[in-house]
């Protein structure tokens, strides 16, 4: 599987932007979105462009690309950043035709050294939607230990759901 990860860079952003403002609806509510939460393009775009300017260090949010036989496809992406700790990680394949085909695994398992590495991690941490059944599979095979099912508001676009906790440490 000719699979590439690629840091996020300018050309990038109006595809990525898309994702969120071009999807069904459907399919976004299915990830746990709240569609009146969704920033508008602008928002998303001055976001993206200051957090590729900024060092590792201080970065709030990171993103890689996903290559798949020269296409960008998809982004892995962390935020809630506490550089030489912890951060969030989320995954998304833009485009029906590429989930479900095992790129979901092979991405995580490319970002992950990355993830650790640039930001010095010492825990990741992944919180899908308990009734989005891809992500929670797919963390399983890839080495991710499930903690706990509990309701919240995962993060700034989404409505109060259950989420599973997974964890990835460089420990185990």
């Amino acid at each position: 599987m000719n699979i590439e990860l690629r840091e996020l860079q300018h050309h990038d952003i109006q595809d990525l932007i898309h994702y969120w403002t071009k999807s069904d609806p459907d399919y976004l509510k299915s990830l746990g979105v709240d569609l009146q939460k969704l920033p508008p393009e602008e928002g998303f775009k001055g976001m993206l462009e200051q957090q590729i300017q900024l060092p590792y260090s201080e970065k709030q949010n990171y993103a890689l690309i996903v290559i798949f036989e020269g296409v960008s496809i998809g982004h892995v992406n962390i935020n809630e950043i506490q550089f030489g700790d912890t951060a969030k990680m989320h995954l998304h394949l833009w485009k029906d035709e590429s989930r479900r085909g095992g790129i979901g695994e092979r991405m995580i398992q490319l970002a992950l050294p990355l993830f650790f590495e640039k930001f010095e991690l010492k825990k990741l941490i992944c919180e899908p939607f308990a009734e989005n059944v891809a992500p929670n599979k797919t963390l399983k095979k890839v080495g991710f230990k499930f903690i706990k099912r509990y309701t919240t508001v995962p993060g700034s676009i989404n409505f109060e759901q259950e989420v599973n906790q997974w964890e990835f440490s460089i420990e185990g």
